[in-house]
């Protein structure tokens, strides 16, 4: 679970707007983002994944997700893979971490091994999908460097835009532009440019849900890739918070006995 820190939304009042260079403003909305989502504990959902090439052609898989908060740190994941056949019981375990590399570990269960997906990696595909493995883990806040760049609007709701800047030399990243709603403080479509700063993909989020009165989650989560073709739609179904998760519950043992 994160630190609760006193609400941000007093900083953003126009008067400190005004006297706020870009680069504070952007962090402070990054840190806005993050506090309105502290405190769930933990989650779990079911996915689907469809994945479609440049020709249209398409495959889809199912998965379950389980998550879980935890203090000082960014957010532990176990994704679980469980159609078609040829996945089936493949999983994914990431340690987020606020500073540093985070850890993560493939389950293959054909080769019966645990695969350490190595820092310098992590923007490689997730599973033939246009997501990276870096874009699986939590954002992090300290993640990134930030920088507002104007009020916007997307799909007519008015929007900061701010950009943010990778500090792990690893990513595959140079920036990322975010279209951040400016009432419930959600990204509504990011920009992905590549490390040679050339657009590379947009990842728009659709049908936001409230849970617990607090917590929004996307229904959808869709990725094109602007210099494959390629595309990916997740599909997030039956959240379920405050389930009980433990530490205990995200560990490489964890990953041998999904099923």
């Amino acid at each position: 679970m994160k630190p609760m820190l006193i609400p941000m939304l007093l900083l953003l009042t126009p008067m400190s707007a005004q006297a706020a260079t870009p680069e504070e403003r952007g962090l402070e909305i990054a840190t806005e983002i993050e506090l309105r989502d502290t405190g769930f504990h933990d989650f779990k959902a079911t996915m689907s994944m469809l994945l479609r090439n440049k020709h249209g052609e398409e495959s889809l898989r199912d998965m379950r997700n389980q998550t879980l908060e935890m203090e000082n740190d960014g957010d532990k994941t176990l994704v679980i893979f469980d159609e078609p056949r040829d996945v089936k019981g493949t999983a994914l375990l990431s340690f987020s971490h606020k500073v540093g590399d985070d850890d993560q570990w493939l389950y293959l269960p054909a080769l019966k091994r645990v695969k350490r997906i190595a820092s310098r990696n992590k923007s490689g595909p997730f599973m033939g999908s246009e997501f990276a493995y870096e874009d699986i883990s939590s954002q992090e806040v300290e993640k990134y460097t930030y920088k507002f760049i104007e009020e916007s609007d997307y799909e007519g709701k008015p929007c900061f835009l701010i950009e943010r800047y990778p500090v792990d030399p690893n990513s595959g990243y140079t920036r990322q532009q975010v279209w951040v709603d400016q009432e419930r403080y959600i990204s509504l479509k990011i920009d992905y440019y590549d490390r040679k700063n050339a657009p590379l993909k947009t990842l728009v989020f659709r049908g936001y849900q409230q849970y617990l009165n607090q917590y929004w989650r996307a229904d959808e989560m869709h990725m094109e890739n602007h210099q494959t073709g390629k595309s990916t739609l997740l599909t997030w179904k039956q959240y379920d918070f405050r389930t009980g998760l433990t530490d205990g519950d995200f560990n490489k043992n964890s990953l041998k006995r999904a099923r």
